[in-house]
């Protein structure tokens, strides 16, 4: 009697284990963004990442419940769990979603660099304070993630040397931010940039 292919020691010890490898990639991936989402408040986009997060985990789970004594499986699940999070975390910082404080401290020039962020459309506020050795300037800005990498490239310019903190902000009400700019970083941004461009 000849064993059909679902029967066969590749599909059991090999195809199976891959998928659900495959399978928790998917869900702890979007377990990840589900999580970041709800810490920025996005109510829309949360429940839906968990009802697909939640269908895909059943499913894993209850192949492997089906194949209890096939130890591939849980190596399967277990690289899956490890290499979701990776993943997931990739995509976040991929999206860039939200809203980030920077704090800066100089000793000098911080009018400089204030009138800099101003110049290029970034909303800035500058504050006298006194530190542990002198009086020192303080800069708020908030920026949009998208444009971190740029704002830092611009604090760097001015002092390589200069003391910043960046923290996630949950919301923002108005504020002077530079013109939003789409994210071509992102599979989805760069199928939107094409979509708009063929219009």
């Amino acid at each position: 009697m000849e064993t059909s292919f679902f029967d066969s020691g590749i599909f059991l010890y090999l195809v199976l284990p891959f998928l659900i490898f495959l399978a928790r990639i998917c869900d702890v991936s979007l377990g990840t963004m589900r999580i970041i989402f709800v810490s920025k408040g996005k109510k829309n986009i949360a429940p839906f990442l968990g009802f697909f997060e939640v269908l895909i985990w059943i499913i894993a789970v209850s192949k492997i419940m089906q194949n209890v004594n096939n130890y591939a499986c849980y190596l399967g699940y277990a690289a899956g769990f490890a290499t979701g999070n990776f993943v997931g975390m990739i995509i976040e910082e991929k999206l860039a979603v939200g809203t980030q404080l920077i704090r800066i401290i100089t000793h000098s020039g911080g009018q400089e660099l204030l009138e800099r962020l101003n110049s290029s459309g970034i909303g800035a506020t500058i504050v006298k304070a006194r530190g542990a050795r002198e009086d020192v300037e303080l800069i708020y800005t908030v920026v949009n993630r998208n444009d971190l990498a740029d704002v830092l490239q611009m604090i760097n310019d001015f002092n390589p040397k200069v003391f910043y903190t960046i923290e996630d902000i949950r919301s923002t009400n108005e504020g002077v931010f530079p013109p939003k700019k789409p994210n071509t970083s992102f599979l989805f941004g760069k199928m939107l940039e094409r979509w708009r461009g063929g219009k």
